[in-house]
């Protein structure tokens, strides 16, 4: 992974894969206000955006933590998916209490 960086002729390099975990969260964040605009199916208040920001910016930072200590690829692929697990349960419990 250390051939995958976003170079700056200002300052340090960051890794793509921060970029595109951090503007992927940015964008899951967005989607339920951009779709309210246009039907309405979605309805989310203010706590809806509440929890779905502590839940997706809290497995962000954990993925970046432990992203910190794991180096390898298959590591890192296998904390996102258990990761992205851990948040769709939670969100679908959430949802619709599965549990």
């Amino acid at each position: 992974m250390t051939g995958m960086t976003k170079t700056s002729n200002q300052g340090p390099t960051v890794p793509l894969w921060r970029v595109a975990l951090w503007g992927g969260i940015a964008a899951l964040l967005a989607l339920p206000a951009i779709a309210m605009a246009f039907t309405r199916e979605v309805a989310w208040g203010p706590e809806d955006f509440a929890f779905a920001a502590i839940l997706l910016v809290g497995a962000g930072a954990l993925f970046e933590l432990a992203a910190w200590k794991v180096r390898d690829l298959t590591g890192r692929l296998v904390l996102a998916a258990v990761l992205i697990g851990a948040v769709l349960l939670v969100w679908a419990d959430g949802a619709v209490g599965v549990f």
